[in-house]
């Protein structure tokens, strides 16, 4: 009779909605909390690594090793990218070769066309619009959608794409994915110039 009279308690009931109530509102804020984190900007300062000119660094040689990461930092899959850049003056062809951890194999080729003194557009296959970035000193800032290829198919996201040259040789890129605008993870890259 304990048991029962436990049970049908129209209090015990009422703290159960509650906690369920609590729950499902913190799983519903956690990607709103987790979209608020801090970002980089072009207003941050320099760090004092060389300036980042696109065609100056990405001409020629250079290969680049990374990581997807989800929301919770856990790395679903590495890669390494043998890129060959060729810049005639007004327009930067970046053709990357990608090799997955899992054994995917992928070709990107970036055409990117130098707008100013400091901004870019660019297209790819999969890139859906126009990609656009800035430099800033030693920083340069990408933003585009893309639908990007899975061994299982593919994923339409958004890429808040960050990069800043460390010195001459080499830079660092961070890219942070969204999709419906919230993050649903990022990318991880180092580049070293060959």
């Amino acid at each position: 009779m304990q048991i029962e009279s436990q049970a049908n308690d129209p209090i015990r009931g009422v703290w159960r909605i509650n906690s369920m109530i609590h729950k499902f509102a913190a799983l519903a804020l956690f990607p709103i909390l987790a979209a608020c984190t801090g970002k980089p900007g072009l207003v941050d300062a320099s760090l004092g690594g060389p300036k980042l000119d696109l065609e100056e660094y990405f001409e020629g040689h250079v290969k680049a090793y990374g990581q997807f990461q989800d929301l919770f930092g856990t790395v679903s899959r590495r890669f390494v990218v043998d890129m060959n850049g060729d810049w005639d003056g007004k327009t930067l062809t970046l053709t990357e070769d990608f090799t997955y951890s899992d054994g995917y194999e992928e070709q990107r080729v970036w055409t990117l066309t130098k707008t100013g003194d400091d901004t870019w557009s660019g297209s790819a296959d999969g890139v859906i619009g126009e990609a656009l970035g800035r430099e800033k000193d030693d920083t340069f800032n990408w933003q585009y959608r893309i639908d990007l290829p899975l061994p299982d198919g593919s994923v339409k996201v958004g890429f808040d794409d960050w990069m800043w040259r460390l010195d001459d040789k080499r830079v660092l890129n961070r890219a942070y994915m969204k999709k419906f605008g919230l993050d649903v993870g990022e990318v991880i890259i180092f580049f070293e110039k060959q």
